[in-house]
């Protein structure tokens, strides 16, 4: 991948990243948003300040790199606004009655722009009260995650905050002094 390579060349430069090691977690971000990156999720943490264009970029930047991620939403609300959510690009898992209303489960999708969209509307108006923390599935690999890193390093101020390796992470071939 072009992006891999790119990277490659960047970060061995400031030899933050090593190409012989595999990804526990990377952490990037600036001081409004955090993301944390693991091979199956990626949790975004978004502080109050946080622009309504970066939250945009963000998504559009997970779905530029895996569109087959998803973020598992829960909400209680009206039989009737089901169909609301559904009409939004949200796909409709679970749902059953109680006591307030409809307790229902959407998969938001990130091959959907519309669902995306959406999305960033209701985080930004969650924003209003209080930081919200969005979790996100996806199937990235260590260069899927420098991908993301690459892909998102276009917003102001974004930089690697910490990366965490695998301790057993070193392939026996990269050294010659171990035999099997």
């Amino acid at each position: 991948m072009i992006c891999v390579k790119q990277m490659d060349k960047k970060e061995n430069r400031k030899n933050l990243i090593s190409p012989n090691l595999s990804f526990s977690s990377l952490e990037m971000g600036r001081d409004d948003v955090n993301l944390v990156c693991t091979y199956g999720k990626i949790s975004v943490w978004f502080g109050r300040q946080v622009q309504d264009v970066v939250i945009g970029q963000i998504l559009l930047g997970i779905a530029n790199i895996d569109n087959s991620a998803v973020h598992e939403l829960e909400v209680i609300c009206d039989f009737e606004e089901i169909t609301g959510y559904e009409s939004n690009g949200y796909i409709l898992v679970a749902y059953a009655k109680s006591r307030e209303g409809y307790r229902t489960t959407f998969n938001v999708p990130f091959s959907s722009k519309k669902a995306l969209f959406y999305l960033a509307g209701s985080i930004t108006e969650e924003l209003k009260d209080k930081d919200t923390i969005l979790d996100c599935y996806w199937t990235g690999d260590n260069s899927d995650i420098m991908c993301l890193y690459e892909e998102l390093s276009n917003i102001d101020g974004w930089k690697i905050k910490s990366i965490n390796y695998k301790d057993d992470a070193r392939d026996k071939h990269d050294s010659p002094f171990i035999l099997d």
